[in-house]
């Protein structure tokens, strides 16, 4: 390839065509109205905003720094359907690229129901389903850990909305491979993995838990190992697109997702630090590319020279 020649950057998650492989993940973002005025947004592949669904009372302290990560328990409160249409949705409509709303329900009626009302508003790229929520009419079991849970909230989210669907998987399971295989059937067009780990941090001097809700979710450089093995084996298992995430720093880290099986990435907890990651990781994609001679991000997806065992 020449040095100069233009590079296909495009990728496809189902029916949604996004102009470059970096995305930024759901929690870490905001509502993107937070960065606009450092960043220009239409840089990004979508923007990908904060859980909209019932709002949820917040708690303090949610955040505790951890060696290599973060620990937080942000929740999933917000200003529900009405005050994100309200308050957000008029800033995030007039963006170029995508913009892709996580939402959340307690029960498979009330995820529904969310991706009934935004079925109806125009300009919304995509859906990202939230299946770490506990089913409160199964006891608190978690969606995203029940196979027949996960199945069924994409399946009634599809039959409720026309617009693409990303089910973002739980890493809390023994194996990937049947989670994302059951999003797929069930009508996902795409996979968002992974999400926080489960995890906990103590205040040796006071002896309690340094976050209020005493469990949270790890996130940050350290569970990337954990995040690109998930990639790989979901990779193995499904041929819908994958978004990779989890302790994307820098370009390298991207690529390893890339190879390992997905077709986008997404730059969470970096963002806190340095607002500019998710534009530094594109620009070291591109300086890559061309430095391998590599004209279409596409011919990068899922080479890595091993296959998964089992699954």
């Amino acid at each position: 390839m020449q040095a100069d020649a233009p590079l296909n950057l495009s990728v496809a998650l189902g029916k949604l065509t996004l102009p470059n492989p970096v995305t930024v993940a759901s929690g870490t973002f905001g509502y993107g109205v937070e960065y606009a005025r450092l960043l220009d947004l239409n840089q990004l592949g979508a923007v990908v905003v904060k859980a909209s669904g019932w709002p949820r009372p917040r708690q303090d302290p949610r955040t505790a720094e951890v060696t290599s990560g973060l620990l937080n328990a942000i929740g999933l409160q917000g200003p529900g359907v009405d005050g994100f249409l309200q308050k957000y949705w008029p800033f995030l409509r007039t963006l170029k690229v995508p913009v892709i709303l996580n939402i959340w329900g307690t029960t498979v009626e009330e995820y529904a129901e969310v991706a009934r009302r935004f079925d109806a508003v125009e300009g919304i790229g995509a859906l990202e389903l939230n299946v770490s929520c506990p089913n409160i009419k199964e006891g608190g079991a978690q969606f995203g850990t029940d196979v027949k849970l996960l199945a069924q909230v994409v399946a009634a989210c599809r039959r409720a909305t026309s617009l693409p669907l990303i089910t973002k998987l739980s890493p809390n399971v023994v194996s990937i491979a049947p989670y994302a295989r059951a999003a797929a059937e069930a009508g996902s067009d795409a996979l968002a993995i992974m999400n926080s780990y489960p995890a906990m941090a103590i205040d040796i001097e006071t002896r309690k838990p340094r976050l209020a809700n005493v469990t949270g979710g790890l996130t940050g450089p350290c569970i990337k190992p954990i995040a690109i093995k998930l990639v790989w084996e979901a990779a193995a298992a499904v041929q819908i697109p994958i978004i990779g995430m989890g302790g994307i720093q820098n370009a390298a880290d991207a690529l390893e997702f890339l190879l390992a099986g997905a077709s986008a990435v997404a730059v969470g907890t970096a963002t806190f630090y340095e607002p500019q990651t998710a534009f530094q990781v594109l620009a070291g994609l591109q300086d890559f590319m061309r430095r391998k001679g590599v004209h279409d991000v596409r011919e990068l997806v899922g080479t890595v020279l091993a296959k998964p065992s089992g699954g």
